[in-house]
């Protein structure tokens, strides 16, 4: 294992733990959860960071993970659909951060199409697993709960992710991340 990869799996730690203790800031409340999206946060940044798989794998981690050890979000059907959609989300922003040239104004692109597929992914998982355990879910819902509710969040990650990560590319703290 080379020294990159060791402080990529690190890092991916480090997200995964981000993922469990954010939410925190809303007392884990899961109204005001699904409002400000924190457990987002982490996946979507080491996707940029690290690149696709590490941000699937830290979005897929993260909400079962929490669920297990906290028993919220709820593992069925919440903390599963959850684990699809930040899995989307930090694979979908890797992988067209990994595509697209690096200019700061495409991390933005980048996150909004990220955020796009994610919410698609979290609208087709939330159809079966929502319905499967007889929570009702339906275009309304969807439209709802992915655009409408999550509003403040979306507008937290869209302002929040690309400065960090612009400025913490400017400054060189994520050299040793490169090429992963």
């Amino acid at each position: 294992m080379t020294n990159k990869h060791l402080k990529s799996l690190i890092l991916s730690g480090l997200m995964i733990a981000l993922g469990i203790l954010l939410p925190f800031l809303t007392g884990s409340n899961p109204a005001l959860g699904s409002v400000f999206l924190l457990m987002h946060i982490p996946a979507l940044l080491t996707g940029l960071i690290l690149g696709p798989w590490y941000g699937l794998t830290v979005g897929l981690i993260s909400p079962i993970l929490r669920s297990v050890l906290l028993t919220t979000p709820p593992l069925y059907p919440i903390a599963t659909t959850m684990m699809f959609e930040l899995a989307a989300y930090g694979f979908f922003i890797g992988l067209l951060h990994k595509l697209l040239p690096k200019k700061d104004a495409l991390v933005f692109v980048s996150l909004v199409i990220a955020m796009l597929l994610g919410r698609a992914t979290w609208g087709l998982a939330a159809n079966v697993f929502y319905k499967d355990a007889g929570v009702p879910f339906n275009l309304d819902v969807f439209l709802t709960t992915s655009f409408v509710k999550g509003l403040p969040g979306m507008a937290i990650q869209l302002i929040m992710i690309p400065a960090l990560y612009i400025g913490l590319t400017k400054r060189g703290v994520l050299d040793a991340f490169k090429d992963n």
